[in-house]
């Protein structure tokens, strides 16, 4: 936005004003891009199977202890130490590979 800025001032202003305009402008966007770039550049990305711990799922295949869950539209295999029923509402509470370990909603 400030470099378009940077450029209309420049096209539009009379004199040595444009000049400074659009160097002034610049010299913002330069400045927003260091502070953005500053910001995420030490955050680590979160994607994959560590981000569904604390999701919860719907049991399609008894977990007893090993089933299947359905998870944000996916099927994962899923192990239950208490057991789970199919239709049953269930929260992650780990991961073992592509394994997601659940618990029954409802549990502390």
């Amino acid at each position: 936005m400030l470099l378009l800025l940077a450029f209309v001032l420049l096209l539009f202003l009379p004199g040595p004003w444009n000049v400074i305009g659009f160097v002034v402008a610049l010299a913002l966007f330069i400045g927003e891009i260091a502070y953005w770039n500053s910001t995420v550049k030490g955050r680590r990305a979160r994607v994959g199977a560590e981000t569904l711990i604390g999701k919860t799922g719907t049991v399609i295949s008894e977990c007893r202890p090993d089933g299947q869950i359905k998870l944000l539209g996916t099927i994962w295999a899923a192990h239950c130490a208490t057991g789970a029923a199919p239709g049953q509402t269930v929260r992650v509470i780990a991961r073992s590979d592509l394994v997601l370990d659940v618990e029954p909603e409802g549990k502390p």
